[in-house]
């Protein structure tokens, strides 16, 4: 595949829009799809729940509702009285955001329950959230905190700028 060339285009207040509502039923459609899924087969192949069982389904619910809140929150639109759309939201879809990470939570979290199904060992799953949330911590602020360099004393970088116009005036005599 080429590479494109120019600028990367971007989206207009509208796509924006339009993409979060796309977006935001995708993940509901998802949340439904497994917790019903969930409910069904547990209901009917387990005749009953069990308390580990009625506990993750809450623990699940509440992740569901507090994420999905979140990216409405997000994506909310701001109208002007006439009806003209002032700001778009944040867009969902953008790479590198909070609501990527979000969007990676509510999977999880269905594949979760859905894997339960065959195994209440599959909801250890959820221990890769808190593992990513360390990792991307010390990736971006602890790493680089503990790592950087030592600040070059003033001294160190007046010999340098010396160093450097004399290395330039020779240069103009040549």
């Amino acid at each position: 595949m080429a590479p494109q060339k120019g600028k990367q285009g971007t989206k207009g207040q509208k796509q924006i829009v339009d993409d979060n509502q796309a977006t935001l039923n995708f993940y509901r459609n998802m949340v439904f799809i497994a917790s019903g899924t969930f409910l069904t087969v547990t209901c009917v192949f387990f005749d009953s729940f069990t308390i580990s069982n009625t506990v993750l389904f809450l623990f699940a619910a509440i992740v569901y509702v507090a994420s999905y809140q979140f990216m409405s929150y997000m994506a909310r639109a701001k109208y002007t009285d006439a009806g003209q759309l002032l700001d778009a939201g944040v867009d969902l879809n953008m790479e590198g955001g909070i609501a990527e990470h979000v969007k990676d939570l509510i999977i999880l979290t269905s594949g979760c329950q859905l894997l339960s199904l065959m195994s209440n060992y599959f909801w250890l799953l959820w221990l890769l959230a808190p593992a990513r949330g360390f990792w991307i911590l010390w990736r971006s602020v602890l790493a680089p905190w503990f790592f950087q360099e030592e600040p070059q004393s003033t001294a160190m970088t007046e010999a340098e700028e010396k160093k450097q116009r004399k290395l330039e005036r020779r240069m103009r005599r040549h």
